[in-house]
């Protein structure tokens, strides 16, 4: 029993020893339990109490709805106005109050919100507050699927929000199941409300084969409903894809549907260019004779429209088009029409390029006389715009040397001395150019002659 009594002492003094050793660590356990910061609280998670709702958690009345509307409504212009003084925190401290009293008015209008202001931390690149903005995105979507059927309106706005926080992916799902739903349910309208989400998901990504699937798919669509407009906006996007795509053949098929939608349209002045374009894409296809045929036709149009700019563009990459299969001489005659264009637009730079072009033709050719005199005018302009002079006075010199080749006694003329005098300003140019022969002359001779030989026949 002794025994007994003496061991129970000794277990309760190395308890005692035990606990007050450990006391000191327990103290400093929550010592420093007590330093740790708080878990700061999701801002979209903070409890719903706020003035602007009733206390007692119930259903808005219509005209409660309202009111609540109008005043966030304010909540945004004044977080809005914030962000433009450089009070950004402030401001998303006012967003996200706003993102909580949201959600009273239903999920449409708490995801639509959402979109609009994850966008802004998005282009504000607020990383944290587009990660907790598109979490609470995921919570409605996933809520919303174990309640019932998510309605188009509904995944609409879901698909709208993720493609604005740049979840592009994401937003491609829910249109593709909008997309389903409105073929299941026959309604054409929702319909073409997912294929143009998709379009533009598609070109964001520059995803151009499934861009061009959706594209066509809404061409085909406002050609039965005959609507005009749309028609033309997916022609544009179609003929910007089938480019981007390196796709020249339905490029150009696509474009020449579109010149005969302006045609029809009576909208003439939006044809020259895409002739251009249509031009160039044959030109990648390797078929000269129908770049040049569209080349010819842009310039025929641009020029009876007065769009000087189109139609030197269009004689340019026709003059190259030429020298390309060494058909210089129909080069230079096209030049020589290009050089009357751009000094009706008084466009001195092209001017000077022209000169340029001509110029290497000639010296190409050892026709040293001309090539010089074409080097001389590219010069007067360099001048003049104090640009390039070097490279013109380096064509001269070459000139000069090709004329004296085999004649090793003679100097060398001065390049200088063969010059006109420099003039001082652009309309000293103008004047000189104004002496030449007026461009306007003989322009159906040419014209008769530019349709009669088909260069590259």
């Amino acid at each position: 029993m002794v025994y007994f009594r003496n061991s129970i002492n000794k277990i309760s003094v190395l308890i005692t020893l035990t606990l007050i050793l450990c006391s000191g660590d327990f103290v400093h356990f929550d010592h420093v339990a007590l330093s740790l910061p708080e878990p700061e609280l999701n801002p979209l998670e903070i409890p719903l109490d706020d003035p602007l709702i009733p206390p007692i958690p119930r259903p808005l009345t219509p005209l409660e709805q309202k009111r609540l509307r109008k005043e966030l409504d304010k909540l945004n212009q004044e977080a809005q106005q914030e962000l433009d003084e450089g009070n950004d925190n402030l401001a998303f401290e006012i967003w996200y109050r706003e993102l909580r009293l949201r959600r009273v008015l239903g999920r449409i209008e708490e995801v639509n919100a959402l979109g609009r202001v994850g966008e802004i931390a998005w282009n504000k690149t607020r990383t944290e507050d587009v990660q907790i903005i598109s979490k609470r995105i995921v919570e409605l979507q996933q809520l919303s699927e174990q309640e019932d059927p998510l309605s188009p309106e509904f995944l609409i706005a879901l698909a709208n929000a993720y493609a604005k926080l740049h979840s592009l992916d994401n937003s491609i799902i829910v249109y593709q199941k909008v997309l389903n739903y409105a073929r299941e349910n026959d309604s054409p309208f929702t319909e073409k409300e997912a294929l143009q989400g998709l379009g533009r998901l598609y070109l964001s990504k520059f995803d151009y084969v499934n861009a061009a699937v959706i594209y066509e798919e809404l061409l085909d669509i406002a050609q039965v409903e005959q609507n005009t407009y749309e028609e033309g906006l997916y022609l544009q996007a179609l003929a910007e894809i089938y480019t981007a795509s390196l796709q020249p053949n339905n490029s150009a098929d696509i474009k020449q549907r579109l010149v005969d939608s302006y045609l029809a349209h009576e909208k003439i002045e939006f044809v020259p260019p895409l002739k251009i374009e249509i031009g160039q894409d044959y030109e990648a296809l390797d078929q000269p004779e129908l770049a040049s045929q569209n080349y010819q036709e842009a310039y025929d149009l641009a020029w009876s429209l007065q769009l000087f700019g189109a139609a030197a563009e269009a004689l340019t990459r026709l003059a190259n088009l030429y020298s390309e299969y060494e058909q210089e001489d129909y080069a230079l005659q096209i030049y020589q029409r290009l050089i009357q264009v751009e000094q009706l637009s008084y466009n001195y730079y092209g001017l000077m390029r022209v000169y340029d072009k001509i110029g290497k033709i000639y010296l190409k050719n050892k026709q040293y006389e001309p090539a010089l005199s074409a080097f001389q005018e590219g010069l007067i302009l360099a001048r003049s715009l104090n640009h390039n002079q070097e490279h013109f006075l380096a064509q001269i010199q070459k000139v000069n040397e090709g004329m004296n080749q085999g004649i090793p006694e003679q100097e060398i003329p001065n390049i200088e001395e063969k010059l006109p005098s420099s003039p001082n300003n652009i309309d000293t140019i103008k004047n000189e150019i104004e002496t030449i022969e007026n461009p306007l002359n003989n322009v159906d001779e040419f014209e008769n002659r530019f349709e009669r030989d088909n260069i590259l026949r």
